[in-house]
């Protein structure tokens, strides 16, 4: 077959997936010297800012930053102003004059606009919206980057995976951000574990025990911002917006610890409460979500992962993960995301002269990493979807915090089946319009309730 340009290949290819997927395909990308991988940043927060930076300092296809969306002008000015001084030495990376820089809730169909089809768009606004920027891209073409989690509740579950079966018949390549599954370090462990290093793995520990982190906690709305503006500056403090902090934090080491054993947890028992509701100043907090979880995961063959995570002042601080199997144990976090650590033993307790093994070469980021596995199933034309896996590990992290939040031990089945959307119609959403939640009369927002509301997270009072 003749070699066709990359972006020429993705028009041929549109409906055709199942053929291309099984046949020896062309190489589409690399033949012409200007092909440039355009570049859009959907959600230009922490994050978002970050995502992109990895994707300009990619080594292995030449990309450029083009159009930029965001609900918040400052941000996205904030954002664009690091970049271009992380990129002053190679101006060309970041080219996004202001009739490509987009504000508003419709900003991102404007920034998609600016793409071809075969460039990549970059999904990190709060999940609620995951499904409405992915289902765009789609139409459009796009290889898609989304940040984690996907979602947080079943019915948005099962709209991501249909949207991702028809990326796979667009042949699109999808990335999601669980960046650890890129660590050459824990590809390395988790390929030793499968050669029986450490034996069967039977248990599992996860910690992520740290303080007030991102937006968890929240005051009551200030008076001169809108409902939804003030969920969305606050999405940790929100479920609908980001799932709350035990899934957009914990979620990394749940789904790191799952590729270790192999597999994805089937049920989940769990308890949790907020101990502090005021602030230093003695404001009151309104947030959605507790400030202690503690959940035992079971997987189907009976091993347990027992993940304890903590958002609180003045305590112990750790973020690890560590496995025990019959002949031996591992950690596959020691220190945080960075690869350093990363080992084997022959012991329990993980004692540094019964030490098999340990990743010698942590210079090398994850997040760093995944953009170049991205990016080369692009060049490459490999098949690459990491929506499905994403949506699971998603959906297991709610599993957990649902069992927590409703006292209840909670099945995989019953989380992919719970009707409750916490954001059904973000597609249609406004910054003047009603949020998902709103506060009552005292500015109280609806919280989990172990025990009193068993079947749904809160409920909101008619």
């Amino acid at each position: 077959m003749t070699d066709l340009p990359r972006r020429d290949f993705i028009r041929s290819a549109a409906g055709t997936t199942a053929a291309v997927g099984a046949m020896a395909v062309p190489k589409v990308y690399g033949q012409a010297t200007n092909d440039t991988l355009q570049v859009a940043l959907i959600g230009c927060g922490g994050r978002g800012t970050g995502a992109a930076s990895n994707a300009l300092r990619v080594g292995n296809g030449p990309t450029k930053l083009v159009a930029m969306a965001d609900v918040f002008e400052n941000r996205l000015e904030i954002s664009l102003s690091a970049l271009n001084n992380e990129f002053r030495e190679t101006p060309d990376k970041v080219d996004v004059p202001k009739d490509r820089r987009h504000v508003g809730f419709d900003a991102y169909e404007k920034a998609l606009d600016a793409l071809n089809p075969g460039d990549i768009a970059v999904f990190a606004t709060p999940l609620a919206f995951r499904w409405v920027h992915f289902q765009k891209a789609i139409e459009k073409g796009l290889h898609v980057f989304m940040e984690k989690p996907l979602i947080a509740d079943g019915p948005s579950a099962k709209r991501m995976l249909e949207l991702s079966k028809k990326a796979d018949e667009k042949n699109l390549k999808c990335a999601v951000g669980l960046m650890i599954r890129h660590c050459r370090g824990r590809q390395q462990l988790h390929q030793r574990i499968q050669d029986g290093e450490i034996g069967d793995i039977i248990a599992m520990r996860a910690y992520r025990m740290q303080g007030v982190i991102g937006s968890c906690f929240s005051t009551k709305k200030p008076e001169h911002k809108s409902e939804v503006e003030w969920q969305i500056e606050r999405f940790h403090s929100f479920l609908w917006a980001s799932g709350g902090s035990f899934s957009d934090f914990y979620i990394h080491q749940i789904d790191e610890t799952s590729w270790m054993k192999n597999a994805f947890p089937i049920k989940a028992h769990a308890v949790g409460g907020r101990h502090y509701r005021h602030n230093e100043d003695g404001e009151l907090y309104v947030d959605q979500n507790f400030d202690t979880y503690s959940v035992e995961y079971t997987y189907p063959d009976g091993t347990k992962l027992f993940f304890d995570g903590r958002n609180m002042l003045g305590c112990q601080n750790e973020m690890s993960s560590v496995v025990h199997g019959t002949k031996g144990s591992a950690f596959v976090s020691k220190f945080g995301h960075s690869p350093r650590g990363v080992s084997s033993y022959k012991d329990q307790e993980q004692n540094r002269r019964q030490r098999i093994w340990e990743y010698d070469t942590p210079k090398l980021s994850p997040y760093d990493l995944e953009w170049e596995d991205f990016v080369d199933a692009i060049v490459n034309d490999k098949p690459y979807n990491e929506v499905p896996r994403g949506v699971e590990a998603s959906l297991v992290t709610s599993m957990g915090r649902m069992a927590a939040h409703t006292g209840q031990e909670i099945t995989i089945e019953q989380m992919r089946e719970c009707p409750q959307m916490f954001a059904p119609d973000a597609d249609k959403m406004t910054m003047d319009g009603p949020a998902p939640v709103m506060p009552d009369a005292d500015g109280l927002y609806p919280i989990p309730k172990p025990g009193i509301n068993k079947k749904f997270e809160y409920v909101i009072e008619a």
